[in-house]
């Protein structure tokens, strides 16, 4: 009887893995929940068209970018042939490319702002600092733009094929299309540290 009873408080007690464990994925969910919810600080900032602009397309950019890394890192096991990801693959490619779109588009919405002759962010840059529009903006400014093309033949790819992709005559078609999704999870990502960079330096 003892021996059962110390065993029952035993249990109950948590032990030192299932803390780690609870600490580790509570971090997690925090420091994902904190990023997602990075484009609101925009709308604490002083000037209107950062809080409206600024606010819209670093919500599109960012998830976009969750997206486009997320399909662009299942493409390394579709790339060694996992069948079982392939719906999911279509799906991911296809909102990629949608993202991808508000991303640009709500992009050269801010960029009419950031290229204002007088007061704009180009300016401010190219005077004070332009190594950082150089380095990052050109950059930004280029790159950003190849993930819309690349997300729609990835996605008309993906469904034209469907799972006969993965068969042997298919290989190089296959092979093209991972790449092209590691190139744009490249792009992606390289586009919003880029961008947030030079939001960094001057706002709009």
């Amino acid at each position: 009887m003892i021996t059962q009873s110390q065993d029952t408080q035993e249990s109950s007690i948590p032990r030192p893995m299932d803390i780690a464990t609870i600490c580790v994925y509570g971090l997690s969910f925090l420091s994902a929940g904190l990023f997602m919810f990075l484009p609101l600080v925009n709308l604490l900032s002083p000037s209107p068209w950062q809080r409206y602009m600024g606010a819209i397309h670093g919500f599109a950019a960012l998830l976009a970018t969750v997206v486009i890394s997320y399909a662009g890192h299942l493409a390394f096991p579709l790339l060694r042939g996992v069948r079982k990801i392939l719906p999911q693959m279509r799906t991911l490619t296809f909102w990629s490319t949608c993202l991808s779109f508000c991303a640009i588009a709500s992009g050269n919405w801010v960029y009419m702002r950031y290229r204002a002759p007088a007061n704009g962010a180009r300016a401010w840059l190219r005077e004070n600092t332009p190594l950082v529009h150089y380095l990052f903006m050109e950059y930004h400014e280029f790159t950003v733009l190849f993930t819309l093309p690349l997300g729609a033949a990835c996605t008309w790819v993906l469904w034209k094929y469907g799972d006969s992709i993965l068969e042997q005559q298919n290989r190089p078609v296959l092979t093209g299309t991972c790449l092209a999704l590691m190139a744009m999870m490249f792009f992606g990502i390289g586009g919003l540290v880029s961008g947030l960079n030079v939001a960094r330096m001057h706002s709009l």
